[in-house]
């Protein structure tokens, strides 16, 4: 009897999940293969294990053999055969493992690190966190233990290659199923999400049941709940959102904290354009647009922030501009205007063919329309590269154009007082033909007002007369 054979067998199956008869299968083939090589391949072999003593039970064209006889070589041979089907059967058994556990959360350490990507073991394998999916700023050491994402498996000739993440969005949504009892029962659901692994994200949820606030659950006492998946995150900031069908309704919560006076739907283009006070603008568009961005990847709209001041002209615009097309009424710019074409580049946009079947213009109008708006648009943007490279010709100039002509301190020599209207007409100050330097005084004419005089006019510009290049000593300038 060889009881021990049959303990191994067992203890295989178990630790490498592979299916016990499989495995025993595999063992009477390679026996069979080992057979093969001492008799020929084309005799009729036959090999059965013996489940209750552990022997083989080995037959060839009929008569037993005794498999205790067979050689070094091909017992050697059997022995590579065994090994061989046991590592393929074990990769198949990882590969459905983790296939089907693709997108949950599993906690593993790390082992190593490869030129930033980090190796870390997961159980039955090694998984492997990219760079690029993990949270900027994080740094992780040998044998520090994490939560990682099972992004993807990928089956690979000698091995199975399991991708984790920590910067995918999927990944705070386990996290909330993992903190958050109610999401973990879909009381509370996840509507829709938007992530900026390493500095925010957004969260639209909506709670099945009334009773259940489903923003006071996710956030717990005093922020108790938020506070575990944020410090898992890194510090990463999370803000909750209501979800509403509303898109105006939804648009407003994703924007929050900044408050929202108008916003104005487009459907045609899935944008949104929305109005918030002069105060609330830098609040609405977030650090470097992170906030309007994230909203706009929350909501699935094309958000467009202006202020009260820039949405009228706007709107001035374009009914001046749908006013100049003949057949054009104000009940019709109206409806335009309601239709979601704020400017003229979103009836430019958007095409003749909208304007003809949602709101019933002629073919030939709708044509005009657009034609007209088109052409405004060009003009609008010859003027804004005319100005960005008249800008740029100033301050290459050393002029700098974002002060108010009377706010400007004091330029030197006969430049002195030379303004920003002065330099925008073409004039330059030059002593000896070297551009003067512009001197920053510091000091506000209000701040020394009642002090210093008024000064007199001292330069031929200032009398009206043709301006004069200096030549001889060049005066001190004078601070305003």
């Amino acid at each position: 009897m060889n009881p021990d054979l049959i303990r191994i067998i067992d203890a295989i199956s178990r630790d490498k999940n592979i299916d016990r008869d499989s495995l025993i299968a595999d063992i009477e083939s390679a026996m069979a293969g080992a057979i093969h090589r001492n008799y020929g391949e084309e005799t009729q072999v036959e090999v059965k294990l013996d489940l209750l003593s552990g022997k083989f039970k080995a037959t060839v064209d009929g008569a037993p053999v005794d498999v205790q006889i067979l050689g070094r070589i091909a017992a050697q041979s059997a022995k590579q055969m065994i090994i061989q089907k046991t590592r393929e059967r074990e990769r198949t058994s990882i590969f459905e493992d983790f296939t089907e556990r693709r997108g949950t959360i599993v906690t593993g350490a790390v082992v190593r690190t490869e030129g930033g990507n980090l190796i870390v073991n997961i159980g039955r394998t090694e998984g492997f966190l990219p760079r690029s999916e993990q949270i900027p700023g994080e740094t992780h050491n040998t044998g520090e233990r994490l939560r990682v994402l099972i992004l993807e498996v990928r089956e690979q000739p000698n091995q199975i290659k399991v991708i984790l993440s920590r910067s995918h969005p999927e990944f705070i949504e386990r996290l909330f199923e993992l903190e958050i009892p109610e999401v973990a029962e879909q009381i509370i659901e996840i509507k829709t999400l938007a992530r900026e692994a390493g500095y925010r994200s957004k969260v639209a949820v909506s709670s099945i049941d009334s009773k259940v606030d489903a923003v006071g659950a996710c956030v717990g006492v005093r922020g108790s709940r938020i506070k575990n998946i944020v410090e898992e995150l890194g510090g990463e900031k999370i803000d909750i959102v209501r979800w509403n069908e509303s898109s105006q309704i939804l648009i407003q919560n994703a924007l929050k904290p900044a408050e929202v006076q108008e916003i104005a739907l487009c459907f045609e283009l899935i944008k949104a354009t929305v109005v918030v006070p002069e105060d609330q603008l830098s609040l609405a568009i977030g650090k470097r647009g992170q906030n309007v961005r994230l909203a706009a990847r929350l909501t699935g709209w094309d958000i467009d922030i202006l202020t009260p001041a820039e949405y009228s002209k706007h709107l001035e615009n374009t009914e001046r501009v749908l006013k100049s097309v003949a057949g054009v009424d104000d009940v019709l710019v109206d409806k335009i205007i309601a239709f979601g074409c704020v400017s003229v580049g979103d009836i430019d946009e958007i095409g003749p063919e909208p304007l003809v079947k949602e709101l019933g213009l002629e073919p030939e109008l709708a044509e005009r329309v657009v034609e007209a708006a088109g052409e405004e648009v060009i003009r609008l943007e010859e003027e804004r590269e005319a100005e960005a490279k008249h800008k740029a010709e100033l301050q290459a100039a050393g002029i700098r154009v974002d002060e108010h002509p009377a706010e400007r301190p004091a330029n030197g020599a006969d430049a002195a007082e030379m303004t920003i209207a002065d330099a925008m007409a073409g004039s330059a100050a030059e002593v000896g033909g070297v551009p003067e330097p512009q001197i920053d005084a510091g000091i506000g004419a209000t701040e020394i007002a009642g002090t210093v005089p008024e000064p007199e006019p001292t330069t031929a510009a200032d009398a009206g007369e043709p301006a004069k290049v200096a030549t001889a000593e060049v005066p001190l300038p004078e601070v305003f």
